[in-house]
């Protein structure tokens, strides 16, 4: 994310980054006017704007598997669009020890883990199918390359629960 939460990747109403032109395009030569490119961005892209049919990727990937052309595309886009962020981040960091999937789509849909790591071989990265595929809820590795691949449960809830204990006893961080 940067200074807003629209820079990155496609999100489910977001639409990621995106080339200012068009942004520019649509305002001049459209008519839109700026609060609603805002709304556009932030409500109405990402997986939802692309696929025509919902901003949660198991919807998503239902309808792309029954024939829906704009799921499809929605699907395509989100895992290159990842793949194209492992890339720059590697050469960014000169390499890396870890890929870590995790969050409601990188934990939860296998199906996914695979489409963005299919090709990255020449980068070091790859996954075993079958670990990939177990329904374990726990930490686990699932690659089978230099580059460690990870699924990690984001355990958000208990997070949030630690951290409002920690303001409410005013204990500091480790």
């Amino acid at each position: 994310m940067g200074f807003t939460p629209l820079e990155g990747l496609v999100m489910g109403t977001r639409s990621g980054d995106v080339d200012a032109g068009a942004i520019l395009y649509l305002i001049t030569n459209e008519k839109q006017s700026p609060q609603d490119m805002l709304r556009m961005l932030n409500s109405e892209s990402g997986l939802k704007g692309l696929s025509g049919v919902s901003n949660d990727m198991r919807d998503v990937l239902k309808a792309a598997a029954a024939g829906n052309d704009r799921a499809r595309l929605a699907v395509e886009t989100f895992c290159y669009r990842v793949r194209k962020y492992i890339g720059s981040y590697l050469a960014a960091m000169n390499g890396a020890d870890a890929l870590i999937f995790t969050g409601g789509i990188g934990e939860n849909s296998a199906e996914i883990r695979s489409r963005i790591c299919a090709g990255l071989d020449g980068l070091g990265i790859s996954i075993d199918p079958a670990a990939n595929a177990a329904a374990d809820k726990d930490d686990r590795c699932i690659g089978t390359s230099p580059i460690a691949v990870w699924v990690v449960p984001t355990q958000e809830e208990l997070l949030i629960a630690r951290d409002t204990y920690r303001c409410i006893f005013n204990i500091p961080h480790e």
